[in-house]
Parts: structure tokens; C-alpha cells; sequence
């Protein structure tokens, strides 16, 4: 499944009212341990079939980036059920990712 892009326009439906949970990715184009860390996500969203996996630019989204107080890049949240249940900044080896989401 590919990274769903998320916007202020459709984060309630692809995030709150998700069935799964939802690892968002905030990231900006010229952050480099941002593309450091966006093949291991977009790796993780063909391989996960229990979760969304969805990607936040902060230079187009900043209405979102300040709601969630993220203030580094790359910043990984993970929600269940609407709300955020684990947080994670910098790039992460992936089994660290998997293990977020469980």
C-alpha cells in the first residue's frame, strides 16, 4: 500500500476516523535525515497490511506540524483510534518503526 499523503483537508478522515493505525511521517524536502528516513517508510507501507502508513510536509502542512507540537524533523507519531500513542524524532532503523506500530 502506498504512503497516503495527508493534509489538513483529509487528516480527519485518513487519521481520527481511521479503523487502523496511522503512522504520519513529518518530513520537508530539504531535511536530509528526513530522506534518509523516507525509504525505510515507504518500505514499511508496502510491507504493512494492518496500519496507514501517511506522510506530513511540514512546508505545506504547517497548521498540522504546529498542532502536534512537532518541532524536529523527522518526526514519526503513531495514532490508534484518533489519538497519539507513541512518538518518535530522527531517523529510526525500521524494526524500530514495526515496533511503534504493534
Amino acid at each position: 500500500m502506498a504512503v497516503t499523503i495527508v493534509t489538513s483537508q483529509n487528516f480527519e478522515k485518513e487519521v481520527i476516523q481511521s479503523k487502523v493505525p496511522v503512522l504520519l511521517d513529518f518530513w520537508a524536502s530539504w531535511c536530509g535525515p528526513c530522506r534518509m528516513l523516507s525509504p525505510i517508510v515507504e518500505e514499511i507501507s508496502n510491507e504493512v497490511t494492518d496500519a496507514k502508513i501517511g506522510s506530513v510536509n511540514v512546508d505545506e502542512q504547517p497548521d498540522l506540524a504546529s498542532q502536534f507540537r512537532v518541532m524536529s524533523i523527522p518526526t514519526l507519531l503513531v495514532f490508534k483510534e484518533g489519538k497519539v500513542v507513541s512518538s518518535s524524532v530522527g531517523v529510526r532503523p525500521k524494526e524500530d518503526i514495526l515496533a511503534m506500530l504493534k
